[in-house]
């Protein structure tokens, strides 16, 4: 019966694509992917993925030939990842927004926890469940995990309860590493840790390889060899944090970590991967310019391979036996963007995600040695191959002459002259967009808008000069490189300016805002999603958030928005509810109470101050939504609020 069920969510998933419909409706692009975290366990012979039919949510474990070996319901829990220790454990990160008590700064936060399920058994447990006596019931970090004489374990960050007879009485204010029995759930704490602890990194074999320290006060970092720290591998200062994750390099016997190099006031966090040198060898030299994260094996806990910094997130690896495997696996999708995702230790059987061209997404199962690629089901499978939107880069040159490129997004089947217009700025602002199926910019474009997704100066993935660039330019070249791009795509011919919109989320929220506020004249509509409103205010909760009158989270946004402080005088121009009465066009605030990154009383705000002067807005609350729109019902009507309001000031036709 199980393995029925399997069967009929893949036939649907694979079937829907090619069914003879009408345009999907808004909804088909707001609902959570109908498959999705795809992970193949190191024999290649299970794999594990999180499912949606219809109104059923759940953890399937499957053997690659088709065998069901566990389907349990996830309902609305919010899973974010999916791991596999050995090929008996998956590991299940989730999150939950959890209300804090009077004794904290935050009255709520998202916090994670791991669920361990044996696939063989059936039995599972949540990490650090039932040790309220020594942590506190959530994980904040993971390192790995690791097969020791035979038995399965995985390293976790937690927070130490101070006890004594009565239980515990206080918490650490630091994150300490505790070994987990995957079986039984004990604990047992790997290395002490103090205030400025950062990461840990644990070997294949379950050895504490190195540590990271960062002081947030004065800048300084550390990264130290072995548990007990007895040799410094690297050392300096740096305002915006320390460094960077922490990885095994190509041998055991080196650590391969982002380094930040630049100096305060300088190159103001500038990073470099090092691989470093354990023991009295010498560092190895290793050309990481063109790296934009590295690929580490899951089994060896190794550095094998590069994703590259470019548009499509290229994939390349050192040992020229697997290089030449992927690029077997890739010759089969010639059309398409090709992601890998999980694959066997041995790299017989891989999962790859391919989208672009006409596919809205579709993960693989590629065996190698049988030269065979077995669909495993879409993420969006009511989205027929005729509906996507081609999708193209696109440069320009800012007002300055920076080079810019941006994702653009052409409705399906029009002619791209004179196209509405709908801009849609990424969040971050450190993070960039990528050619490829966006769910958003496809539901816009499937509406018979272009959607133009500008990777203005402060964004990844360009190098540390461009994301430098953005330094002190929040709301202002950060800002009109968004409409720097407009003007290019209206001279080309593609888009009509005059009939444009602009919509984000989080920092694009911003931007929206900032687009009818502080400046004027280029857009019909303004819809902000979570969007920062009031810079005073977001700097106050930061601080409250850090609990540390100096930060390297509060530096580094003081030096993006250009202040000193909260109460810089600098920032009232670049404000959107300070220049509430300065809108000159309709505003849509869409926002979830449930948000822990800008809290919804941002919103509230901009909402007054537009009330206020007057100003035509409209506010949907989500309730019980997060930051992220983890929620399949709030995600909706997100999507469909936001493509309303477009198409009631905007319209297409």
């Amino acid at each position: 019966m199980i393995r029925a069920m399997v069967g009929l969510l893949f036939a649907v998933a694979l079937s829907a694509a090619q069914a003879v419909l009408a345009a999907p409706p808004v909804e088909a692009y707001g609902k959570l992917p109908g498959i999705e975290e795809v992970s193949l366990s190191p024999s290649g012979g299970n794999y594990a993925f999180i499912a949606t039919d219809g109104e059923k949510r759940r953890l399937y474990v499957a053997t690659t030939d088709g065998k069901a070996l566990q389907v349990i319901e996830v309902g609305t829990t919010k899973v974010r990842d999916l791991d596999w220790a050995g090929d008996d454990h998956v590991l299940v990160t989730l999150t939950a927004t959890v209300t804090l008590g009077p004794e904290f700064n935050v009255w709520q936060a998202e916090l994670a926890t791991v669920v361990v399920l044996n696939v063989r058994t059936g039995k599972s447990f949540q990490v650090f469940a039932g040790q309220k006596e020594k942590v506190v019931n959530a994980v904040f970090g993971q390192y790995g995990t690791a097969q020791v004489d035979g038995h399965w374990y995985g390293w976790f960050g937690a927070r130490t309860c101070e006890s004594d007879r009565t239980g515990c009485y206080g918490i650490v204010d630091y994150v300490e590493p505790y070994r987990v029995d995957l079986d039984t759930g004990s604990i047992a704490l790997a290395a002490h840790g103090h205030s400025d602890s950062d990461e840990w990194l644990i070997s294949s074999s379950g050895d504490m390889v190195a540590r990271s320290f960062y002081d947030e006060k004065s800048g300084n970092w550390r990264i130290l060899a072995g548990k007990d720290g007895d040799q410094v591998l690297a050392a300096g200062q740096n305002d915006f944090g320390g460094a960077g994750s922490l990885h095994l390099g190509r041998s055991a016997d080196t650590v391969l970590v982002d380094v930040p190099t630049g100096a305060s006031g300088q190159d103001r966090g500038e990073y470099d991967y090092r691989e470093l040198s354990i023991g009295a060898g010498t560092d190895a030299a290793v050309d990481t310019r063109g790296m934009a994260s590295p690929i580490i094996d899951p089994s060896t806990h190794l550095w094998i391979g590069e994703e590259l910094r470019n548009d499509e997130k290229e994939t390349t690896f050192f040992a020229p036996a697997l290089e030449a495997r992927w690029r077997g696996a890739r010759k089969a999708f010639p059309n398409n963007i090709v992601h890998l995702e999980s694959w066997s230790t041995d790299f017989n059987r891989l999962i790859v995600r391919t989208e672009g061209g006409d596919d809205s997404g579709t993960y693989w199962l590629v065996d190698i040695q049988k030269h065979s690629a077995d669909p495993i089901g879409s993420p969006y499978p009511t989205v027929k191959s005729a509906d996507v939107g081609p999708v193209q880069m696109v440069e320009y040159r800012a007002a300055d002459g920076l080079p810019l490129r941006g994702v653009l997004t052409l409705p399906p089947g029009k002619n791209p002259k004179a196209l509405p217009l709908v801009v849609l700025p990424h969040g971050g602002p450190e993070a960039r967009d990528y050619p490829g199926f966006d769910w958003w910019a496809q539901a816009f474009a499937s509406r018979g808008y272009a959607v133009f997704q500008p990777n203005f100066r402060g964004s990844a993935g360009y190098g540390i000069q461009f994301r430098n660039a953005g330094l002190g330019e929040w709301g202002r070249k950060m800002q009109t490189d968004i409409s720097d791009g407009v003007a290019d795509l209206a001279k080309k011919g593609i888009v009509d300016p005059k009939r444009a919109c602009i919509v984000g989320a989080s920092y694009g929220g911003y931007a929206a805002l900032a687009g009818v506020t502080v400046q004027q004249g280029l857009y019909r509509c303004a819809v902000s999603v979570a969007g920062v409103a009031d810079l005073s205010d977001m700097l106050i909760h930061e601080h409250k958030v850090s609990d540390a009158p100096s930060s390297a989270v509060i530096r580094y946004w003081r030096a993006f928005m250009g202040a000193t402080s909260s109460s810089d005088s600098r920032l009232t121009p670049i404000t959107p509810a300070a220049l509430a009465d300065k809108a000159d066009a309709p505003i849509l605030l869409i926002h979830g109470n449930k948000d822990t990154i800008v809290p919804i009383d941002q919103s509230e705000t901009m909402e007054s101050a537009l009330r206020h002067a007057g100003k035509p807005v409209e506010f949907v609350k989500m309730d019980n939504e997060d930051h992220w729109l983890s929620r399949e019902e709030t995600r909706i009507v997100m999507l469909k609020s936001a493509v309303a309001f477009v198409e009631k000031y905007n319209p297409a036709n």
